[in-house]
């Protein structure tokens, strides 16, 4: 690996910086500590039995399920795809990691919060978990902003996706909510054919695994409770694709509107067996 610099770190001194800390940093936390080592749930895949193990003192990791490991640099490759320069700057910058959890609920949000910025979205640690989610910057960046906010006096920040009626449906890795009024987002491109999708992340997966498609138009619910909201919308379109959950909330939703509207279609079997778009994009990609 070449001993390359970036903002005064170099690859020498980045293998020092502990693997435990930046993987906590990111909100990887060890499920089984020992006095010599620590397991993790494997930061590359979805996994019940952790098979990712932290030697605390080489400072190395190694993944049991793919019999891989390295240092700290090694680590943030392989789970993000960067550069070594990209990983130097990523590794350089502390204030990125300042991933917070916030202590209330969704509903707790609308009498206490302020909304401080909303700016392009930029954040590593943010940027880092639609990676986890196999959603590139490329498509991120085309719909999705960076919300900064308070809550009583604390300030946290998220993935933001704004809809229809001013607010913005929320996400990290330890949140979601909606800050401001609740509603549906919908892309109105002059399509005759209509894709539904129940939360954003599914949509943004499904720009990922079919982003070439162009004569489409997109409704995101942001809630399955808002599709009493939507008949006016759906009645334009003379093609309907639903790609909702597949569960019960979901299959009834669907049912709902194809009994509604006869051309509609059910495409979970797209999918299956997997809950949404979003899950079949992590396990394909």
């Amino acid at each position: 690996m070449k001993n390359e610099k970036h903002h005064n770190l170099d690859c020498k001194t980045a293998r020092d910086i502990s693997i435990i800390d930046t993987l906590q940093r990111l909100g990887f936390y060890p499920k089984k500590t020992k006095e010599k080592e620590c397991w993790f749930l494997s930061p590359f895949r979805s996994e019940k039995t952790p098979s990712f193990k932290v030697d605390l003192k080489l400072n190395r990791w190694y993944d049991h399920g793919e019999a891989v490991g390295g240092n700290v640099i090694d680590l943030v490759i392989k789970i993000s795809g960067y550069t070594i320069k990209e990983t130097l700057e990523f590794l350089s910058n502390s204030n990125s990691f300042s991933f917070q959890k916030p202590t209330v609920s969704a509903q707790d949000l609308t009498p206490n919060y302020t909304i401080e910025k909303v700016i392009d979205l930029e954040n590593d640690v943010l940027l880092w978990y639609l990676i986890m989610r196999r959603i590139t910057a490329r498509v991120a960046l085309t719909y999705c902003q960076e919300i900064h906010y308070t809550i009583n006096g604390k300030t946290y920040f998220a993935i933001a996706f704004k809809n229809d009626v001013g607010g913005y449906e929320i996400r990290n890795k330890y949140f979601k909510g909606c800050l401001g009024n609740k509603g549906v987002t919908h892309f109105n491109n002059g399509n005759q054919k209509l894709l539904l999708f129940e939360g954003f992340l599914d949509f943004l997966s499904y720009k990922e695994l079919f982003s070439r498609n162009t004569d489409e138009d997109y409704l995101i619910l942001n809630s399955i409770s808002q599709l009493k909201n939507c008949w006016t919308i759906l009645s334009k379109y003379s093609h309907i694709d639903c790609y909702l959950d597949n569960d019960d909330a979901g299959k009834r939703t669907t049912n709902l509107v194809k009994e509604k509207y006869s051309f509609a279609q059910d495409c979970s079997s797209k999918y299956e067996p997997f809950k949404d778009v979003n899950d079949y994009l992590v396990e394909v990609s």
